[in-house]
């Protein structure tokens, strides 16, 4: 008997088009795995068991199924998008259960491929910070349950590493798709400015936000982008030499690289050697005014998605970073410090094709109730761990988190590549150079 649970978004849906399978045997047993799993996880908020198996048998009905790049595949949503049917409560309690009236327009493109939404992932309050934890749920990181699965995607990456779907929707504000991606080793895009349709929250953070995949192989990476952007899918295309920078430097004063993520960006930089292209040692010119310019714009952009909320509802934690956002957004608004640091790094990228970085500078923090905890240790775990991914969304250029060695805990570890805008598929490129090189495990050992 062919199992499902563990296969990429590719195989299945192949085998669902040339009816090896139905798309109700498919998720059947991917909700068998999650009812198994995910009370150890953490990683749905909400599972749509029922609704899940009469859109599987909707998909099957379909004239057009023989030509769905995602047909019958099971696909995790995080809880900050709409899903026709079920409310979006954004990990607070301070937000209505109602049901959603209609998709947001990415859930509506994968489904309109053949995809079949499963369930609303867990995310921290507001999509805040960088450990998923909250009233409504805490997701581990399936390779290693003690240790958070990241945020704000976390309960998506978790539901992935773990097979429980083989692709997800998330977000990136701040890092929120990389930094969980790099926890539970997976491959993620977080597109340019405009390639995805966003829409999160208030804006999507004053334009920070891009929606995106999380897949455990850059194929369903490739796959999944485009269909959330709406484009053809896109044919590999063997990238010719490329001047890659390599920097093991963190863009914040003060904030170290641990050994283990400098050695996995130094074996992919060996890796792209190998493959032909022209790798240096390289630091982008990071202004020291970027923590400051990080901090105005995430405590802003959760300024925003706070003001129509009942503060007496959510965690200390999230007021505070509300509050002292506040004043920040008519300046943030502008724009003006982002097309700053567009200026002053992109001379850099002209000299280079691509930015190779570790992932993180350490392994995320212990899976635990960070949000019973104080506002300025939250923000002193996630900066200390996570100071790497910010400066791309500031400039609206494409970012992905490639798995790339392991930890001494025999959990992933991950590089980040950064490119101009507009590479999204050279960096996919890239990104498969090194899978093809450096295989790496597809998802966690769980039973």
């Amino acid at each position: 008997m062919t199992t499902w649970a563990g296969r990429t978004a590719a195989e299945i849906s192949a085998a669902v088009r040339e009816k090896r399978v139905t798309p109700r045997e498919v998720v059947a047993e991917h909700l068998a795995r999650i009812e198994r799993l995910d009370g150890r996880v953490g990683a749905f908020r909400s599972v749509r068991a029922e609704a899940a198996l009469t859109e599987a048998d909707e998909v099957a009905a379909r004239g057009d199924v023989d030509r769905l790049p995602l047909a019958g595949v099971p696909v995790a949503v995080k809880d900050n998008l709409a899903v026709r049917g079920e409310s979006t409560r954004v990990g607070s309690a301070a937000t209505p259960d109602t049901p959603a009236a209609q998709d947001h327009v990415t859930v509506a493109r994968l489904r309109a491929a053949g995809a079949v939404v499963v369930g609303l992932t867990n995310v921290p309050e507001l999509c805040v910070f960088g450990t998923t934890d909250g009233v409504l749920g805490t997701a581990r990181n399936p390779w290693d349950p003690t240790r958070s699965a990241g945020g704000s995607s976390g309960g998506s990456a978790a539901a992935v590493a773990a097979g429980m779907v083989p692709i997800a929707l998330g977000n990136d504000g701040m890092g929120s798709l990389r930094i969980p991606a790099a926890n539970c080793g997976l491959v993620t895009i977080k597109p340019g400015h405009g390639v995805v349709p966003t829409g999160a929250g208030d804006g999507g953070w004053f334009g920070l936000s891009e929606n995106g995949p999380l897949a455990t192989t850059v194929e369903d990476a490739r796959l999944m982008l485009s269909v959330l952007a709406d484009d053809e899918p896109a044919l590999r295309s063997e990238p010719g030499p490329l001047r890659v920078a390599v920097s093991l430097r963190s863009p914040v004063a003060g904030v170290t690289i641990s050994r283990p993520y400098a050695a996995a960006a130094r074996e992919a930089a060996g890796v792209l050697m190998k493959a032909g292209h022209l790798v240096r040692r390289a630091d982008p010119p990071y202004p020291m005014s970027l923590a400051t310019t990080s901090l105005a714009h995430w405590t802003a952009g959760t300024a925003a998605d706070a003001q129509h909320l009942d503060p007496r509802l959510l965690a200390r934690r999230t007021r505070i970073h509300a509050r002292l956002g506040r004043p920040f957004m008519g300046s943030v608004r502008s724009g003006a410090a982002r097309e700053q640091l567009r200026r002053r790094l992109e001379p850099f990228f002209t000299e280079y094709d691509v930015l190779l970085t570790p992932a993180l500078a350490r392994r995320s923090p212990k899976a635990a109730p960070w949000h019973e905890r104080g506002w300025l240790s939250n923000v002193l775990a996630n900066t200390n761990y996570s100071p790497l991914t910010p400066p791309w969304n500031l400039t609206g250029w494409p970012a992905m988190s490639v798995p790339c060695g392991t930890l001494p805990s025999g959990a992933p570890c991950a590089v980040q590549l950064v490119g101009r805008p507009g590479t999204e598929y050279q960096l996919l490129e890239v990104a498969q150079q090194l899978q093809e090189r450096n295989p790496w495990r597809r998802t966690a050992p769980m039973n």
